[in-house]
């Protein structure tokens, strides 16, 4: 896959306080990539950097082979941007809120119009008025609306913010479907690491204006993962603290936590287990993105 964006060494300054620091990172075609880190880290700066709203300082740009410093305009014709903030028109309906913005894209067409009200499954609220609707609904309209002029690279800033558990699933689910069904690159920004968890084929860690850490899952995993917590289920009661020589502790009844050099090593210790007893659930516990995060941020010492 090629890059889609490319940034080298970017930096902002405003009023003469650095905002980013060299930052430089790539993104591939078709793939879902989180920018992460706290409020304030800069994530919505890069965001209006690579659609040329803003000037960097220093640091070279390339999204979809556009400057963006001298091409803002042809990169925003074929990106989708959707804000924290839903950016709609509350007294009008759904239908006539993408009706007027397809018209300012230059790109009314009935046909796509109903298409995505039916993928992001508000066609039969297509005559409400927006202001009528949840939070969730709104996200899906705004999704809809970025989506209107067939973007080949779409952003998002905090798209969760705002949402109950069953809006975030909801608006998961669907960026998910637009870039399988569509292809669309997407860059979300997000300081709610757990919420992105199953859905980025890679990560950006930005602290303080800086890039402290990126890759896949895999890649963070067999950089930072040096022991593997292993939680089981089972009603084994070995008489010491060790068992196969792995040291572990008790959780509750039936839960035990084994303390494990490399992955390696869980496949013999469930087959000895299931030897002598049953196993319910296992689960590595130690490898979720937000226990990697703080992993990174130990080693990086960025605080």
């Amino acid at each position: 896959m090629k890059n889609i964006i490319e940034v080298d060494s970017v930096s902002k300054q405003f009023n003469n306080r650095e905002i980013l620091k060299g930052v430089s990172f790539t993104i591939k075609e078709g793939s879902i990539n989180g920018l992460l880190g706290p409020n304030g880290a800069g994530k919505t700066t890069i965001i209006r950097l690579l659609n040329g709203v803003i000037e960097a300082t220093s640091g070279k740009m390339s999204v979809l082979n556009f400057n963006p410093k001298q091409h803002g305009d042809e990169i925003r014709k074929r990106a989708g941007i959707v804000t924290e903030s839903a950016s709609l028109y509350h007294d009008m309906s759904a239908w006539d809120n993408l009706v007027f913005f397809s018209k300012i894209y230059g790109k009314y067409d009935s046909n796509r119009i109903t298409y995505l009200l039916e993928q992001f499954d508000m066609l039969s609220f297509k005559d409400q008025h927006v202001g009528s609707f949840s939070t969730g609904m709104k996200k899906r309209i705004s999704l809809a609306k970025a989506l209107l002029h067939n973007p080949q690279l779409l952003f998002l800033d905090e798209p969760t913010n705002g949402l109950d558990p069953e809006g975030i699933n909801e608006v998961i689910h669907y960026l998910r479907k637009v870039n399988q069904e569509e292809g669309v690159t997407i860059l979300i920004c997000s300081h709610v690491l757990h919420q992105l968890e199953n859905i980025c084929d890679s990560y950006l860690f930005l602290k303080e204006g800086r890039i402290v850490e990126k890759g896949t899952k895999k890649e963070l995993e067999d950089r930072y993962l040096k022991e593997i917590r292993f939680l089981v289920e089972t009603d084994l009661r070995p008489a010491s603290q060790t068992y196969m020589g792995y040291p572990y502790s008790r959780k509750g009844q039936i839960q035990l936590e084994f303390i494990l050099d490399s992955k390696d090593q869980i496949t013999p210790l469930l087959a000895n287990i299931l030897k002598e007893t049953w196993v319910h659930n296992c689960e590595i516990t130690n490898r979720s993105l937000e226990a990697l995060y703080f992993n990174i941020k130990g080693e990086k010492d960025f605080e």
